[in-house]
């Protein structure tokens, strides 16, 4: 627990935050921890020790459990605590069935924007650069930050609000397998050459080239995941 949260810990003498102000704060640090691997699948805790650390009452912290159990992420284990769930080889699998679906739907919508889309496919061009600068520089924590940004960006500039957010706990999922299995999966070059695949079927305007681009990259991704955890 040593490492979760650090720098958002509630600094004394601060105005007092609201209830749903530090339960948002709480559940935005755990879930991070999580998704970076910080908090690695089967990871117990003690609620109490969780808001120690932060500076909070358990409540909040308690709030942030729940919501966090709703997503899958964690379960509450009766007098004990909580546990961040084991990843379950067949329910990722499962998961990226849904996250290629509707993140293929969202490259569609994202090609047919044209330049509605320009200042998304910038954000996405900025992430993907900064993914070959860091597997260059064999910074894997940079690479995973920006390949997450490069897909959030396409969720978020779809122009469905509603896909994009029945997406992202799908995405949420696939990223805690990938901090979990990346110490046993070769380095990722491969992403930045699908990226540039996809990058260019948006850029011509190509809904079902970007729909086909997209969805090889996430199951080639898949594919390396379930290997990893020996499936």
């Amino acid at each position: 627990m040593e490492r979760v949260l650090r720098q958002d810990r509630v600094t004394p003498g601060a105005p007092s935050p609201t209830r749903p102000s530090l339960a948002e704060a709480a559940y935005a640090a755990l879930k991070a921890s999580i998704l970076e691997g910080l908090l690695p699948p089967g990871h117990e805790a003690v609620e109490q020790a969780i808001a120690d650390q932060l500076g909070m009452s358990r409540t909040p912290v308690h709030e942030a459990v729940l919501r966090l159990q709703h997503e899958g992420m964690v379960r509450i284990l009766p007098r004990r605590g909580v546990m961040v769930l084991p990843i379950d080889p067949e329910d990722l699998r499962q998961t990226y069935q849904v996250l290629i679906a509707l993140e293929g739907e969202a490259a569609a919508l994202l090609a047919a924007r044209g330049e509605a889309a320009a200042a998304t496919r910038a954000a996405m061009r900025e992430a993907t650069d900064v993914m070959v600068a860091a597997l260059q520089a064999g910074d894997r924590a940079a690479w995973a930050a920006a390949d997450d940004r490069f897909h959030r960006a396409l969720l978020a500039g779809c122009g469905n609000p509603k896909l994009a957010r029945l997406a992202e706990n799908a995405a949420d999922q696939a990223q805690r397998a990938r901090a979990a299995t990346a110490a046993r999966r070769p380095e990722p070059e491969t992403s930045g050459i699908e990226h540039e695949a996809i990058m260019a079927a948006l850029a011509a305007g190509n809904p079902e080239a970007a729909r086909t681009a997209l969805a090889r990259h996430r199951a080639r991704a898949s594919a390396d995941i379930l290997r990893a955890l020996g499936r």
